[in-house]
């Protein structure tokens, strides 16, 4: 082949790389999580979209480097914290498969601005639940810190979880198999993996060891878990447990989709909200007759 058209391919050969390689990089810095998902998800209830919208409070966030190969922690909190006698109820956030902290802060946000202490981190594979530990673990010393902004302000009594995907199995194991399994007063899964899927990748988790209010949601279909598979986590879990398909949504989205809800959850569960409550409670909850969801079980009236 002459030199001059083998020169013509390699150059573009290497520009397509370079495309390809800053399409990617453009990717990467993109965030999971619209920034605007609060004022574009569709809702189909007062109560979801009352709890969807933005809270009262401004936030602030703060990164933490660690010595974990994880490198650090992302906290975001209500900015009147500094100046309050009030201690705040906590949301670990538990990533899914290469989802950290960093790429999906409005949705920390927006959990912040209703008066919590949302925490996570940037741990790539979350399944076991250990990542999680260490960055309650963290965050609990920083309570007993006199010199932390963090000092006496974390409501140790009212501790919930959430996590997606992978981080739907690891919310599992945090609040089963970690040494701060007992630090936990509700938790939320979305789109976790299926059960018998999860063994096959090695992410093994237990729902049968459950034993406190649980929330577990995943899309009607294109998601790692099937309705069958929701209703098996559904029958396992030992607790006060509700379980919703999201119609017409897809495995990335539900990360955020049901936001209202997850939020309606952790305002009834960590806050005492009543309003909040309406959602689940009473024959009349607005999550058994919201035209979005569908399959929906609770064991509680």
């Amino acid at each position: 082949m002459p030199w001059n058209i083998l020169k013509t391919i390699l150059i573009g050969v290497l520009i397509l790389m370079i495309t390809l390689s800053i399409i990617l990089l453009l990717l990467s810095m993109q965030p999971f999580v619209p920034n605007n998902y609060t004022q574009t998800v569709k809702t189909g209830g007062e109560l979801e979209a009352k709890y969807l919208a933005m809270g009262t409070s401004q936030v602030e966030h703060m990164e933490v480097p660690t010595e974990e190969e994880w490198s650090s922690i992302h906290v975001y909190y209500p900015k009147e914290m500094a100046e309050s006698e009030e201690s705040y109820p906590v949301v670990v956030f538990v990533n899914g498969t290469g989802v950290y902290s960093s790429k999906y802060p409005a949705l920390f946000k927006h959990l912040a601005s209703w008066g919590f202490i949302v925490i996570g981190n940037e741990d790539p594979s979350t399944c076991s639940g250990s990542s999680a530990d260490t960055t309650l673990a963290w965050l609990l010393n920083e309570n007993e810190n006199p010199n932390s902004r963090f000092y006496q302000k974390v409501d140790a009594e009212h501790i919930g979880i959430s996590g997606h995907s992978q981080g739907g199995v690891g919310v599992f194991n945090a609040i089963n198999e970690q040494p701060h399994s007992d630090s936990y007063t509700c938790a939320v899964s979305l789109s976790p993996t299926q059960l018998d899927w999860a063994e096959a990748l090695k992410m093994h988790y237990e729902p049968n060891k459950t034993n406190i209010p649980i929330f577990i949601l995943a899309a009607a279909e294109n998601d790692v878990i099937t309705p069958d598979g929701v209703k098996q986590l559904y029958d396992a879990a030992n607790s006060d447990k509700v379980v919703a398909l999201r119609k017409d949504m897809d495995h990335g989205k539900m990360l955020y989709s049901a936001d209202g809800y997850v939020t309606a959850w952790f305002m009834w569960q960590l806050k005492d909200d009543t309003e909040a409550a309406k959602a689940f409670v009473g024959e009349d909850a607005e999550l058994l007759r919201n035209p979005l969801y569908q399959d929906i079980t609770r064991n509680f009236e």
